[in-house]
């Protein structure tokens, strides 16, 4: 038994590596740095604005990699940050930023979208209650280390 455990284990974890792979892929095919892909696809699917908190906790890239990332998009005019609700800021997609959130992401979150469609609700909910499952055992898991 603890071997086909381990054996499914290996598995789980090769093929949690082999999606970030294909999302790697992804970006350098659309032309985008991993940390740029996540902050632009995070913000296009809040709807062009969201909290710099959410992007860094949503992403799991750390501040710094996003705080750089965000600068160099500023420069480009693809976002502005502006001041919310005290010492927290909201990052601002451009109309540049749109565009260019439009032309690469938005493929991707299309893609994403397909394959989601094309199983089951019940396969979708399956997949999403196991998943999320794991994950908060995990991190309960974690607490004890």
């Amino acid at each position: 038994m603890a071997d086909r455990i381990r054996e499914e284990m290996q598995r789980f974890n090769y093929l949690a590596n082999e999606i970030d792979a294909a999302y790697h892929e992804a970006a350098l095919k659309i032309g985008l740095s991993d940390s740029v892909m996540l902050i632009l696809y995070t913000i296009y699917y809040s709807g062009g604005t969201c909290l710099l908190s959410d992007v860094t906790y949503l992403s799991g890239v750390s501040k710094q990699t996003i705080n750089s990332a965000l600068r160099k998009l500023e420069q480009e005019c693809i976002l502005y940050l502006e001041a919310y609700q005290g010492r927290k800021k909201k990052i601002c997609l451009t109309d540049k930023g749109k565009a260019l959130a439009k032309d690469t992401v938005l493929r991707v979150i299309n893609i994403e979208n397909d394959i989601f469609a094309s199983w089951t609700e019940a396969e979708r909910s399956l997949y999403i209650e196991l998943t999320r499952r794991y994950l908060s055992s995990f991190k309960e898991k974690i607490k004890e280390l």
